[in-house]
């Protein structure tokens, strides 16, 4: 963790500080929502935007020229890095990221590549410089992110999105071993990818295990994740950078989820806030956790969701105001900007 005093609101938050008002960013704040999106992916194939530097930067910066938020998080996937470990990778309209080529036998983890991220994940790196340096007059912090372990394990040998995690789960219980390679090759992979972010100018880090909670219980998730959560963890606090740890439908066993890392511990929208703070205890700042669905509801509706989180948050020191998950495609523009300044409005200090 960084040792200086911060001055932005959100690298404050995450330390812990006393804020002037509660930051505010949104997962998935870049995007589908927003009509400068939409045209450029009219031009763009979803590969083209992640890996041209400056077409990712320009979608990075779209929300931040459009609203006040307190951090920008870099346009990109969690699933490239399975590319360069010589996994075939493509988005397809209307069934989203395919593995053509995915894991179904111990052989093919012993296949797996563990490039460096300079080689296979430059684009990225290098939109990071532009952004970060754009950022830089602004006072703005930029987060730079990847997939936990499990995630995107279950995306690998699943070859794609998933109901029920059948494949992933059977390969996990049926292979301990080739899983536990497995699990080692990712977490090289990605804190190799998320100290290089660091290094070419993220502020901040993320890992997103979106599926853990959704496909575990609890005793699976400390046997088959967390040891190689904490691993990450533990290789990427190198960086000295407030690490934010996001999970979903992990709320009965937060405890273990906060206890495998970060500084931050982001929550989904399916546990109080206030529940959430006290599983994971004070010495960690939150971030969460309003249900992105709520952002269709009209206004007035919508000011008593978000009064509602703020209210559990109690203005403690260590809370960043987000969304329990991506922001939805069909959301108004016009709610997102009228959060974004009430949030600040009802929490300036």
């Amino acid at each position: 963790m960084m040792q200086t005093e911060p001055t932005s609101r959100f690298m404050r938050a995450c330390q812990r500080y006393p804020v002037d008002a509660t930051p505010i960013w949104l997962m998935r704040q870049a995007g589908r929502y927003m009509q400068e999106y939409r045209d450029l992916r009219s031009r763009y194939s979803m590969l083209d935007l992640i890996t041209t530097p400056e077409l990712a930067a320009q979608v990075t910066m779209q929300p931040i020229n459009a609203f006040d938020l307190d951090a920008a998080i870099i346009f990109a996937d969690i699933l490239p890095p399975l590319m360069g470990m010589g996994l075939q990778l493509d988005f397809v309209a209307g069934k989203g990221p395919v593995i053509g080529n995915p894991i179904s036998e111990r052989r093919h983890v012993d296949q797996l590549r563990t490039p460096s991220a300079r080689e296979t994940l430059s684009p990225t790196l290098e939109a990071i410089q532009i952004v970060a340096n754009e950022l830089k007059p602004k006072g703005i912090p930029l987060i730079g992110f990847a997939g936990a372990p499990f995630t995107l394990a279950c995306y690998a040998i699943e070859g794609g999105g998933s109901k029920d995690y059948a494949k992933a789960k059977a390969f996990m219980y049926r292979e301990p071993v080739a899983w536990g390679r497995l699990m080692e090759k990712l977490v090289a992979v990605q804190a190799d990818y998320l100290i290089q972010q660091a290094q070419s100018g993220a502020q901040a880090l993320q890992v997103f295990d979106s599926w853990a909670g959704l496909a575990l219980g609890k005793q699976a998730y400390q046997r088959y994740v967390a040891p190689y959560n904490k691993i990450l963890f533990e290789k990427i606090s190198s960086t000295r950078l407030p690490i934010i740890h996001f999970s979903t439908g992990a709320s009965a066993y937060l405890e273990d989820v906060a206890d495998s890392g970060g500084d931050v511990i982001s929550v989904d929208f399916r546990i109080p806030l206030r529940d959430a703070w006290d599983k994971i205890g004070s010495q960690r700042a939150i971030q969460g956790n309003l249900d992105p669905m709520t952002l269709l509801a009209p206004w007035e509706n919508l000011k008593g969701y978000i009064d509602e989180v703020l209210q559990q948050a109690d203005n403690r020191v260590g809370h960043i105001f987000n969304l329990g998950q991506g922001i939805h495609r069909t959301t108004p523009v016009e709610n997102v900007k009228r959060m974004v300044d009430y949030v600040h409005e009802q929490t300036r200090r």
